[in-house]
């Protein structure tokens, strides 16, 4: 139940499309004076080393930002994280969405992450001492934040998906967070596998949520046999500009396959 770590996928193609589009909502939501608040569900460990055994054996960060980095021009928020991370970590080292949020963020907003897994947890807390990290389901961490304080501000459910039932939940979980936080951006990533899992899910989602942006993107497996071929967020308010951001990254990736 608790055998996920992301740093063997860290940096991959998905990641890319994850925490390009978090990067610049981030920031969107900082050109305004108003503090705002920054929940995660699922942090993981925050920060990665590309060069370790994990993420070398799937080679899946060669495939990714090693080559999609000049994609992004200097100014772009995801492109400032990459630059502020390998500045203080090594040139090695890459940015989960917890440090794209503290690099991106303000002193005066708020981050509450969730990881229940204990080395990740444990590794969160390391990387990122000023933050608050709850060791606990981050689903229900989810509802006893909503509404946070302050109000303005974006959650990102961004759950393995190794449970499988999280497909059928996801979508209670995610109306109720958006009942109670009326105001809040809420983004919801998820993977596109071969085996089509998401597709009931979204189904419910866009449902329950007319208004919300599906952005999509399709790659080539990252290996013979590999069932990802594909990364979506779901993002409920999503800020002005979003859309278009999304249509310009997609060229990219259309670019690949």
């Amino acid at each position: 139940m608790l055998s996920y770590q992301h740093i063997y996928h860290a940096g991959n193609l998905a990641d890319v499309h994850k925490h390009s589009l978090l990067a610049w909502m981030l920031e969107y939501l900082t050109r305004k004076d108003k503090p705002v608040s920054y929940i995660e569900t699922h942090a993981g460990r925050a920060l990665y080393d590309l060069t370790s055994d994990e993420a070398v054996k799937t080679g899946e960060a060669a495939q990714g930002i090693a080559r999609a980095k000049t994609w992004f021009s200097p100014d772009h928020p995801y492109s400032k994280a990459l630059n502020q991370t390998t500045e203080t970590h090594g040139e090695n080292a890459y940015p989960g969405s917890p440090m794209i949020a503290v690099q991106t963020l303000r002193e005066s907003d708020t981050i509450t992450l969730a990881e229940l897994h204990p080395t990740e947890h444990l590794n969160l807390e390391l990387a990122l001492p000023t933050a608050k990290c709850w060791r606990t389901d981050g689903f229900m961490m989810g509802h006893s934040m909503c509404p946070p304080t302050p109000r303005r501000g974006l959650m990102l459910i961004d759950p393995s998906f190794e449970i499988k039932d999280d497909y059928d939940t996801i979508p209670g979980h995610i109306k109720k967070y958006a009942r109670a936080w009326n105001v809040g951006v809420i983004a919801l990533w998820y993977p596109i596998l071969t085996m089509g899992s998401h597709h009931n899910m979204l189904k419910t989602l866009e449902s329950n949520h007319p208004d919300a942006l599906r952005h999509e993107i399709q790659f080539p497996p990252a290996r013979p046999g590999h069932g990802m071929i594909g990364s979506g967020l779901f993002v409920i308010r999503p800020p002005f500009g979003l859309a278009e951001e999304g249509a310009k990254l997609k060229t990219r990736f259309d670019a690949l396959n």
